[in-house]
C-alpha cells in the first residue's frame, strides 16, 4: 500500500469546481478534504503551492513501440515521459510487430505495463494483423480488457467490414472503434498535405479529401448501426464538419485532435524537416484554426498526442521516407496549456475536460479522469501554471528525439504526478 500523502497549498481545478483545499491519499485514494493546513503532519507532504491540482491527464493515442519497435520506445520509457507529462494513464495503439490483435499479446503488454510509471493500457486491431480482411475476436478481447479498437496507422477501407466491426461492439459496455481516417488510395505513397509545400518539395500529397472522404463514410455506419465512433487525430475542417453535424444529430460520435494539428501548419514543414512529418500530414492554416474552433465549442472531445517516437537514425531518412510521427506524451500539457489558457480562450475547467475527463470518457477508463473527491482514486497531476521551460528532445525522457517543440519555451509545466496513490513524479523528476 502506498503511504499516506498530503497536497497542500493548492488550487483543486476538476470538473466540479475551482477551489483551496488539500487533499489527504491513503491506500491509492483520496480519503479527505479539507482547508489549507487541515491534514498537517498526516503523511508526505506534497507542495502545491501556487499551482493547479487536477485529474492526471489521460492520453488515449501513444506509440510505446512494444512489442517489435523499442529501439525506438518501450513501455517504460514511454510511461515515464507519460507521468513526467502528469498523464496517469494511456493508450497504445496496436501497430506493433506483431499487430496487437489478440487476447496473448494483450496480456504480455499489459504484463510489461504492470509496474510502469503511469497506467498504460492498450487497443486491439479491428482486423488480424491491420490486413483488412479479417475482424479480431472482439469479445474476447473485450473480456481481457481492451476498449479501443482500430487500425491505426491504416485504415479500414472495406465499408462492409467497418459496418460489422460497429455492429460486433454494440454489446461490448465501453467499447468504441476507432479509426485513422484516410481513404488508403487516396493517399498512397503521399508524405505531406498534398499543396503548395509538397508541389514546392516535389514530394508527393495526402489529400485533405481523404480524411473527409472515410469520416463521412463511417458517420454513416455508425448511424446505420448505432455503434460508437471515434475519430483518430482529426486533422481537417471538413471532417470537423462532419462530426459537428453528426453530434447535433445525436450519434455516438466522438473525436480527438494533436497539439501539433492544433497549433502546426504545412508551412512548418520546411523549417521542422523530418520531425514535421506525420500522418495524417500537418494541414492549412484554415484546417488548424477550425480544429481550435471546434476544441473549444466541444466539437472535439479530447487533445491527444499521437505519440509517435522513431530512433534518431530513423529520422535522419531523406523526407520521402522517413517513418511518420512526432513525440508528444511528455509536453501535451504545457504546449495546451500556454497556447490555450495562457492566451485566454480556454478555461482551466475546459483544460481539465478535454486533456483529462473526456478522453477517459471515451476510451472507458473508469479510475482517472474523475473529480478529485473522497472516494475516487488517487490519480492526479500537479501543474505550476507559471514555470517556464525550452523544450529539448534530448533531455525528453523518451528514447527519441522527434519533438516539434524544439528549442520552443512555455509557459506551464508538471511539478507532481501521483498515480494510483503512489507520487511517481516529484519536483520534475522522476521518482524511482
Amino acid at each position: 500500500m502506498a503511504s499516506p500523502i498530503v497536497i497542500a497549498g493548492g488550487t483543486v481545478v476538476d470538473q466540479l469546481s475551482e477551489r483551496k483545499v488539500d487533499l489527504l491519499l491513503i491506500n491509492g485514494v483520496i480519503a479527505d478534504s479539507g482547508a489549507p493546513g487541515a491534514f498537517d503532519g498526516q503523511g508526505e507532504s506534497v507542495d502545491a503551492s501556487d499551482a493547479i491540482v487536477m485529474p492526471g491527464l489521460v492520453d488515449i493515442q501513444v506509440h510505446f513501440r512494444t512489442p517489435g519497435g523499442e529501439e525506438s520506445e518501450d513501455i517504460s520509457s514511454g510511461a515515464a515521459g507519460a507521468a513526467l507529462g502528469g498523464v496517469t494513464a494511456c493508450v497504445m495503439m496496436p501497430n506493433t510487430i506483431p499487430t496487437i490483435d489478440n487476447v496473448e499479446i494483450v496480456s504480455d503488454v499489459l504484463s510489461l505495463a504492470r509496474d510502469a510509471a503511469c497506467d498504460v493500457r492498450t487497443s486491439a486491431a479491428i482486423t488480424v494483423e491491420r490486413a483488412g480482411e479479417q475482424l479480431v475476436d472482439f469479445a474476447a478481447l473485450h473480456r481481457a480488457g481492451v476498449r479501443v479498437f482500430t487500425d491505426d496507422g491504416w485504415v479500414v477501407d472495406d465499408a462492409k467490414l467497418m459496418e460489422a466491426a460497429l455492429r460486433e461492439t454494440l454489446e461490448l459496455p465501453g467499447a468504441v472503434i476507432s479509426q485513422h481516417a484516410e481513404h488508403s488510395e487516396m493517399v498512397a505513397g503521399g508524405v505531406l498535405n498534398a499543396g503548395t509545400v509538397a508541389e514546392r518539395l516535389g514530394l508527393p500529397g495526402r489529400p485533405r479529401e481523404a480524411e473527409a472522404v472515410i469520416v463521412e463514410r463511417d458517420i454513416a455506419l455508425a448511424a446505420k448501426t448505432g455503434g460508437r465512433y471515434h475519430v483518430l487525430h482529426m486533422s481537417t475542417s471538413l471532417a470537423t464538419e462532419q462530426v459537428r453535424r453528426a453530434k447535433q444529430a445525436g450519434l455516438r460520435v466522438t473525436a480527438e485532435v494533436t497539439p501539433q494539428h492544433l497549433i502546426l501548419t504545412e508551412e512548418d514543414v520546411e523549417r521542422l524537416g523530418s520531425a514535421g512529418i506525420m500522418n495524417p500530414p500537418l494541414r492549412l492554416a484554415t484546417d488548424a484554426s477550425a480544429l481550435r474552433a471546434a476544441l473549444l465549442d466541444g466539437t472535439v472531445d479530447a487533445v491527444a498526442t499521437d505519440h509517435a517516437p522513431h530512433h534518431p537514425r530513423l529520422k535522419q531518412m531523406p523526407l520521402a521516407e522517413v517513418p511518420p510521427g512526432m513525440l508528444g506524451v511528455e509536453t501535451m500539457a504545457s504546449v495546451i496549456w500556454d497556447t490555450f489558457v495562457n492566451g485566454g480562450s480556454m478555461s482551466r475547467q475546459q483544460f481539465v475536460a478535454v486533456t483529462s475527463s473526456q478522453p477517459a470518457r471515451i476510451a472507458d477508463i473508469h479510475e482517472h479522469g474523475q473529480p478529485l473527491t473522497p472516494g475516487n482514486p488517487a490519480n492526479i497531476a500537479v501543474f505550476d501554471p507559471n514555470k517556464a521551460w525550452a523544450i529539448e528532445g534530448s533531455s525528453l525522457q523518451s528514447k527519441s528525439t522527434n519533438t516539434p517543440w524544439q528549442g520552443q519555451q512555455f509557459i506551464g509545466k508538471v511539478r507532481h504526478t501521483i498515480c494510483r496513490g503512489s507520487l511517481v513524479v516529484q519536483d520534475g523528476l522522476l521518482v524511482h
